[in-house]
Order: C-alpha cells, then sequence, then structure tokens
C-alpha cells in the first residue's frame, strides 16, 4: 500500500522572533512538527505514498498539526486520535553567534507517550516497501521505545527494509540508555543515518567521515550508511566502498528540518534503488530547507530537477 511509513509524535513548534528570548518575546511563528512526519511529508511531494501514524487528541492545536501534512498528501488514515489531551510543544530560541540556538520542549503528559503495540494497525503500517524509525520517538519513554522495536522486528520478520535516524537528543535520554534501545534495531536496519558526532557519543565509535561510515557498516551489517559531520562533507559507505558529497554554505533563515529533507532525499533514491544519487537529492532539500521557514518542507521538484518516476533517470 505504501512506499514509507512511520511513527512519531505531533507537535506543534513556537519560534520566538529573531533578536530576542523566550523570556522577553511577545510574538511566535508556528508551525506543526514531528521529524518523521517530515520526511513523509518530504517524499509525498517527490511522489511517494507515505502514512504517518501517531496519537493525536481532538482540539484545534492537532488538527494544525495535522493539516499541515496532510496538505502535502501524507495518508493519516493510520492516526488515532483520543477525546482529550494535551499535544506537544516545542519552542525555539533562533540564536545568531555567539549566541547559539536553544530548544524548549514542552511534550510531557501527552497521549503518544503511552502509546501501546495494540494502539497501532498494524496491517496497514507494515504494508509498506520501507520503515522510517528514529531515535527521537525511541527515547521519548519506554512505550514509545517499545512500540518502535516492535515496529521494527515485525518489518524485518516480514523482509521489509528498515531505515533508522539515529538523531540523538541529549536532551531527552542519555547515551547509555540510547545505545541499549538503539543497538538492536540498528542491527535490524537496512539503511542508517548517524553523525559522526552521535557515532562517537551512542557507540563510541571514532574516526575521521569515512572511517565512521565505514566503522559503523561493519559492527551493525547495514547495507547502506549515511554519515553527516556538520559542514564537513557528508560521507557514506556500502557496499562499494566509501564516498562523500561536498556540503555547500548557504544562508540559514531556519534549521530545523533541514536534516529531515536531507533524510527524504536520501530515501527517495534508496527507494529508487540508487543511494548514492539520493544522497544529491538529500543535498539539493537540505539546501533548500534550511532557507525555508517552517519543519516541514514545501519543495518543487522540478525546481530541484529531482525526477519523481519510479526509477531514476541517468
Amino acid at each position: 500500500m505504501f512506499d514509507i511509513t512511520s511513527i512519531g509524535e505531533g507537535q506543534i513548534r513556537l519560534t520566538v522572533i529573531e533578536g530576542r528570548r523566550l523570556l522577553n518575546s511577545t510574538k511566535v511563528l508556528l508551525n506543526a512538527a514531528c521529524s518523521e512526519a517530515n520526511v513523509c511529508g518530504v517524499l509525498s511531494q517527490l511522489g511517494r505514498s507515505t502514512s504517518w501514524c501517531s496519537i493525536l487528541p481532538e482540539g484545534d492545536l492537532a488538527e494544525r498539526c495535522l493539516s499541515e501534512y496532510r496538505a502535502v498528501g501524507v495518508d493519516l488514515s493510520n492516526m488515532i486520535r483520543v477525546p482529550e489531551g494535551r499535544t506537544a510543544l516545542y519552542f525555539m530560541e533562533p540564536g545568531k553567534s555567539p549566541m547559539p540556538s536553544r530548544v524548549i520542549y514542552d511534550r510531557q503528559h501527552t497521549p503518544f507517550r503511552d502509546i501501546g503495540v495494540d494502539d497501532v494497525n498494524w496491517d496497514s503500517m507494515l504494508d509498506t516497501r520501507l520503515v522510517f524509525v528514529t531515535g527521537i520517538t525511541a527515547a521519548l519513554t519506554d512505550e514509545t521505545g517499545a512500540v518502535i522495536t516492535h515496529f521494527v522486528e515485525r518489518a524485518a520478520e516480514r523482509g521489509i527494509d528498515v531505515v533508522l535516524d539515529v538523531n540523538y537528543r541529549g536532551l531527552l535520554w542519555s547515551p547509555e540508555k540510547a545505545a541499549e534501545v538503539l543497538t538492536p534495531i540498528t542491527e535490524k536496519a537496512t539503511a542508517l543515518f548517524c553523525s559522526r558526532r552521535d557515532a562517537e557519543i551512542v557507540f563510541g565509535v571514532t574516526g575521521d567521515g569515512p572511517g565512521c561510515a565505514r566503522a559503523l557498516r561493519e559492527r551493525f551489517g547495514t547495507r547502506f550508511v549515511v554519515s553527516t559531520d556538520q559542514t564537513n562533507p557528508v560521507y557514506y559507505s556500502d557496499d562499494r566502498g566509501e564516498g562523500s558529497v561536498n556540503v555547500e554554505m548557504v544562508p540559514v533563515v531556519d534549521r530545523p528540518g533541514a536534516g529531515d529533507s536531507f533524510v527524504a532525499g536520501c530515501l527517495h533514491g534508496f527507494l529508487s534503488g540508487d543511494m548514492r544519487r539520493g544522497v544529491e537529492f538529500g543535498k539539493a532539500i537540505a539546501k533548500y530547507a534550511l532557507t525555508h521557514h517552517g519543519d516541514l518542507t514545501r519543495i518543487n521538484p522540478a525546481e530541484l530537477s529531482i525526477p519523481t518516476t519510479a526509477d531514476i533517470i541517468r
């Protein structure tokens, strides 16, 4: 039924106007947020069939979140709605040097944090070519971690490709807990996205860019590894060896969502049988995302010269 399915918590992001701190701000910008939904949303715009599962309460904030992803074609038939509860929020202060950007989470006591394995329509969620999961959702609670683990295990049993984006968040869990939960998932993954920084923090893997990507692939038996390193090149490793793509600097209007856009571009290539070409797609979309307000990147594939056919034209 789907090219890709994913599970993650829908949120509302509130961004302080540039030059202000949350403590003295009188205005904020509001948009939907969810790493997994962002990936699905970009892939939907590239012609892929995507479905996102979350638990959200009835009410305007949840509808505001859902409307952004519905508008770009993400299937929401697997969405779980409950009569009451709160919608997760996060606040962002967009810093400029020397002050770094800062994120404040307000996502405790939401219905999603208590999600159980029996809540999800697995027949639908596993009717897919690819399952995409992130360390962010696995980190929230023991319950969300158990659901993501179940998702991956059932997908692996059916021979469905699994892709993990480690996306380590120190505000959500410790490196030790991350390694405990993510190692079994990584061992079942077909493709792995893990920055050089996260590789060291979570898995204790050190080395330069290509060495890090190669070490991760050899350690976990993953078919394809993509390892970012801030403004240094993006390195990848597969059974043909290692390669890299240079990062091009662009003016940064809004940073959140750029990593999700990069992952989505890579997966567009992966679904067409050419992950290396997908890394180039990811780079193009990520550059666009950095100059684009909001977590979900709105793109025109034709503007970015990204094919939307089933097979990549070479």
